[in-house]
């Protein structure tokens, strides 16, 4: 296993950590659990640099690294939502959008010669717009901004998925 795959493998373990300090007792708890997702949002940027650069990427990577960001993702909308600091239709939009890009994304691995659906700059984009928007909240910015914020990025998703949904129909109609 190389370098950017382990550090794909440690945002996998930050998740329950950062479910541990957001649902406990800690004084500071959200701001820990923020340190934490932003450590994960670090080291996303970092795995994918290093892949890069040193041509390091593999399939595993491929499959780990977006499985982590899923994970994290997951792991902030559902604390997010429980503590009522978003509404749930954000937490199902963004759930259905990334459920059935999974399954788009397996289908074309296991029955379309191995394919891997790879990150664009839309998505790009719209993971960008959600940790800004996680981070708002983090960091108590105003209620309404970052409700904005969060719609704003329930927007930039729908773009993203779209986009991917033309890119997995020409794949799949290539394969």
């Amino acid at each position: 296993m190389n370098i950017p795959n382990m550090i794909s493998v440690f945002r996998i373990l930050l998740v329950p950590i950062y479910l541990l300090v957001f649902f406990s007792n800690l004084e500071n708890r959200f701001i820990l659990a923020g340190l934490i997702f932003i450590l994960a949002g670090i080291s996303d940027v970092l795995d994918g640099n290093i892949a890069r650069k040193y041509n390091l990427t593999t399939k595993l990577g491929a499959l780990l690294d977006p499985v982590a960001d899923k994970l994290m993702l997951f792991a902030v909308l559902i604390s997010y939502t429980v503590e009522k600091i978003i509404p749930i239709w954000i937490l199902l939009a963004l759930g259905v959008k990334e459920i059935v890009l999974v399954i788009g994304a397996s289908i074309l691995y296991l029955f379309k010669g191995n394919q891997v659906l790879p990150s664009n700059k839309y998505g790009k984009v719209a993971t960008f717009s959600f940790y800004v928007a996680t981070l708002s909240v983090v960091f108590k910015l105003p209620g309404k901004l970052s409700q904005w914020l969060f719609i704003f990025t329930v927007a930039l998703n729908i773009l993203a998925f779209i986009n991917y949904l033309k890119i997995y129909i020409v794949k799949r109609e290539n394969a």
